[in-house]
């Protein structure tokens, strides 16, 4: 099963190939709000396209947990800003793998607003 150090490592590196081998290939991938994100090939893309609205991202990884086909990974994810601004959100991760240990389904639990605008949304 793959280990969040080793999926964190791959998006840090903004390494789609690489995300995409972990991938089934009916997976499905939702990250806050967003519409989800369909098979591996939309994954991929969706997820190229997003890596160029930032210079960069890092996980720090603060706890993960590991039960039957499903981890859970809580981190801080810091993210520099096409300004160079770096902007650091807390994030939750959970993502199921089938019998291959192909990732089945991921979900960020995340609010990447503060990545995007200079003031606080408010509600």
């Amino acid at each position: 099963m793959p280990t969040a150090e080793s999926v964190f490592a791959l998006v840090d590196k903004q390494d789609v190939r690489g995300i995409g081998a972990l991938l089934a290939p009916r997976a499905r991938f939702a990250i806050g709000n967003r519409e989800p994100a369909n098979g591996r090939d939309e994954i991929v893309a969706t997820q190229g396209i997003f890596f160029t609205l930032v210079q960069g991202l890092r996980h720090e990884l603060l706890r993960e947990w590991a039960v039957d086909d499903t981890t859970i990974a809580e981190a801080n994810v810091t993210y520099t800003r096409l300004d160079g601004r770096d902007v650091t959100v807390p994030a939750v991760s959970i993502w199921t793998v089938d019998e291959a240990d192909l990732i089945t389904d991921f979900r960020v639990f995340i609010d990447q607003s503060p990545v995007f605008f200079e003031e606080p949304l408010e509600c």
